[in-house]
């Protein structure tokens, strides 16, 4: 098992400085004029800083001489050094947190669009609370980790180096036998870094799953409520958390070994410039200018020794931030065009299903030897069991899935062999949970057509049944939805949804249970609005009520994946099959 976890470190550990070259190449590099101004800021802070014990050692030695000279002139050099240093100094740190927030909007920009554009399988592998902590915890992470290599080193190293240079003409024999302790402490900061750079992977996958726990359970707060679930939701989200403590003070227990080990190699290191310095004012070598002038750059050079001593614990970190990012990131959909793919005119509407069938990544088969034509302009009903295979039809038509066998055809076009962006533009959908965004209702309702006119959008609510619950708003047109439309009830949500449908003015439409969790009068509403919207469209409608497809041109029946039998209500009846028996239970149930 050792030498397991001694193999995944090194391997983790060999992925590092390619994680940072990427880094470097993708956000740094392209800002590299302001980060030549920032070394350029470094470069003063660190040169100032490395004056103070040689200034140190002059005032000290001019003091000891009793020189008028040097006592006038010390408290200006000591000004003008503070003066240079703080103005450096705080030009750096501003322009530092402006480059950093720059790196971390664009990030997140990318991860975004990324997803967006990701496969519906990829997006449903992962919850999305737990992909939304990809925003938040991994992007902090790899900030700190940038940070920490400008500041510590960067900035502290160009210190560390200036006041090195300081001892060193100050006394090189001593400063030799000073540094000597230092090599010792690289080991155990290395160990310690590698542990941490674990725990900083586990931390962040497990911040992903309790916020997914803590969505979920707030998200069903009304069921848990009601079947008293308080206790189920605390106690699974408290699990989280609870691992999430461990792991956070397992960190906070290894980086807090790192000060210890480096203040007690310092402590060493003082020790022998006391002893080896004292001897040598004893014997006339040195100054007690030289003694303060040497003590003064040791303590000084502590602060950013014990920073490269954090350094590499949160570089590793970062850098397991950066890896989770970059799995997003790197990751290709593999639904899009193909080459040579053409645009698909305006369609005539008609679909065909040849012997398709889908499995999913992991397995399990949904839809097995798939035959349908279904003319343009006509309705068509898919009926079945849950799992039938419904909802896979109808994300097969605008390629959300692929199928893995046979084809899909538009108007005699394999909707692999044309744009995505045409294909879809000849489809609208309306879904049992209506989707509406934060945003006024025009634009919800403008999404259908981008760019269209508000007569147009006006005339689209109208025919939706939208009109007159809209302009009752205070704002009308221009009032926001709320998160999630929370400000409409169910049936408004729909009939916007509608709208927008209606507005796009597709060939296709796709109607997934549109009314089934609706009120009766809203249903009404929806149901003439839904009429007037698929008036001469190909239409396909996933129902489990019956009662709303008997006049439907075509009704397909399904069970486990498979069309067992199609035709118009009547003969599907008459015929006895699964159609009919799905009919009378439920005939029998209202």
């Amino acid at each position: 098992m050792a030498g397991e976890k001694t193999q995944d470190t090194a391997r983790a550990e060999a992925r590092v400085w390619p994680i940072l070259r990427r880094l470097w190449r993708d956000w740094l590099a392209p800002r590299r004029g302001r980060l030549a101004l920032n070394l350029a800021l470094i470069a003063m802070v660190a040169g100032a800083t490395a004056t103070y014990p040689v200034v140190i050692q002059w005032a000290l030695d001019g003091f000891e001489r009793r020189s008028r000279e040097i006592i006038a002139m010390a408290p200006l050099v000591v000004v003008a050094a503070v003066l240079l240093k703080s103005g450096a100094l705080y030009a750096h740190r501003m322009l530092t947190n402006s480059v950093l927030a720059e790196i971390e909007a664009d990030m997140q920009r990318a991860m975004y669009a990324t997803l967006v554009r990701a496969d519906l399988a990829r997006l449903d592998r992962e919850a999305p609370a737990a992909t939304a902590s990809r925003f938040t915890v991994d992007v902090s992470y790899v900030r700190s980790a940038l940070e920490s290599l400008i500041t510590s080193l960067v900035r502290d190293g160009l210190t560390v180096v200036g006041l090195l240079a300081s001892l060193l003409w100050i006394d090189w024999e001593l400063t030799l036998y000073a540094l000597a302790a230092l090599p010792i402490a690289a080991a155990p900061i290395a160990a310690i870094g590698r542990r941490l750079r674990r725990i900083a992977r586990r931390s962040q996958q497990e911040a992903g799953q309790m916020t997914a726990r803590v969505n979920e359970g707030l998200g069903g707060i009304r069921l848990a409520k009601t079947y008293r679930l308080e206790d189920y939701l605390t106690r699974r989200a408290g699990e989280s958390f609870e691992t999430l403590r461990k792991l956070k003070v397992k960190a906070a227990d290894q980086r807090a070994r790192i000060d210890p080990a480096l203040e007690a190699l310092a402590g060493i290191g003082l020790a022998v410039v006391f002893y080896v310095i004292g001897m040598r004012i004893a014997e006339g070598r040195n100054t007690i200018g030289d003694f303060m002038a040497f003590v003064s750059a040791f303590l000084i050079a502590g602060q950013p020794l014990r920073a490269f001593g954090n350094l590499y614990a949160q570089v590793l970190q970062g850098a397991a931030a950066a890896e989770r990012i970059y799995e997003l990131l790197d990751a290709r959909p593999t639904i899009a065009d193909r080459p040579g793919a053409e645009p698909l005119p305006r369609a005539r509407g008609e679909i065909r299903f040849e012997n398709v069938g889908f499995v999913y990544e992991d397995g399990s088969r949904a839809l097995s030897e798939v035959n349908l034509t279904v003319p343009a302009g006509a309705r068509v009903a898919l009926v079945g069991r849950s799992g039938a295979g419904k909802s896979t039809i109808f994300n097969l038509i605008p390629r959300l899935y692929d199928a893995t066998e046979g084809r899909v055809l538009i108007d005699g076009r394999d909707v692999r062999d044309v744009t995505l962006d045409s294909l879809r533009d000849q489809i609208a959908v309306v879904s049992q949970e209506p989707v509406i965004f934060d945003d006024t209702v025009a634009r919800n309702i403008a999404f259908g057509r981008p760019g269209a006119s508000m007569d147009e959008i006006r005339a689209a609510a109208r025919a939706a049944n939208a009109a007159d619950f809209i302009e009752a708003l205070p704002e009308g047109y221009e009032t926001m939805a709320g998160p999630r439309g929370g400000r409409f009830s169910g049936g408004e949500r729909q009939r916007l949804t509608i709208a927008r449908a209606i507005l796009r003015d597709a060939p296709i439409l796709l109607l997934d249970e549109a009314t089934s969790a609706l009120d009766a009068e809203s249903e009404a509403l929806v149901r003439a609005a839904l009429d007037r919207l698929a008036a001469g469209r190909t239409t396909f409608v996933i129902a489990h009520r019956l009662s709303t497809v008997r006049d439907a041109d075509l009704i397909v029946a399904l069970d486990r994946g498979r069309v067992v039998e199609q035709g118009r209500h009547e003969e599907l009846i008459a015929r006895g099959g699964l159609y009919a028996e799905l009919h009378r239970l439920q005939f029998n149930e209202d």
